[in-house]
């Protein structure tokens, strides 16, 4: 009997807490006293601001040194199965695709050293960037609301969101994507 009681009283507890935490979340959402502390967005960017991040050599990369260019970020990680797993079909359509104008960059949401020590064994086409804390929010205001990776993000020439991917990118999604944003006279698939 002392068992059920215990049994009992944790579930009883847990309910509690579940109730109170999505209640309180929504309170505060929807609180003009709480307003600008939610970070939830309904919509996301729909621009890509500029920043700036390290590559592997310390060196601060500008968001700018893509102008004019369909920018594929992706944002990943070394401890990530999925991201890695994408990481072959984003070096073969770097290549078929840098001469159209399009250039994948890699967000690394990880330690440098990891990132080194992977890039020395897997060479990549593509810079990488490490990320920050600023990097992070950027990807929740990009459409990245669940915080997983990998999440990818297309940009059209003008800087325009017009994809974003939460999970790994088929094939086929990827190329319809970019197929739709660059000259196709130019580019192999």
């Amino acid at each position: 009997m002392k068992l059920f009681k215990v049994v009992l009283v944790t579930v009883l507890a847990g309910t509690i807490s579940i109730g109170v935490a999505i209640f309180g979340q929504r309170w505060i959402d929807e609180s003009p006293f709480f307003e600008g502390l939610s970070e939830r967005s309904a919509d996301p960017l729909q621009t890509l601001p500029d920043f700036r991040l390290n590559d592997l050599d310390g060196r601060e990369i500008a968001r700018n040194t893509w102008a004019g260019k369909v920018l594929v970020l992706n944002f990943w990680a070394t401890w990530c199965p999925s991201c890695v797993d994408e990481i072959p079909l984003f070096i073969r359509t770097q290549d078929a695709l840098q001469d159209a104008g399009v250039q994948f960059v890699g967000i690394a949401v990880d330690r440098v050293e990891d990132v080194r020590a992977f890039v020395a064994e897997y060479p990549l086409n593509y810079p990488i960037l490490i990320a920050d804390s600023e990097m992070i929010a950027l990807s929740k205001r990009l459409g990245n609301r669940l915080e997983v990776l990998p999440f990818t993000v297309i940009f059209d020439r003008r800087g325009r969101r017009v994809h974003s991917q939460i999970g790994e990118l088929e094939p086929e999604e990827l190329q319809a994507q970019l197929v739709r944003l660059i000259d196709s006279r130019n580019a192999k698939l």
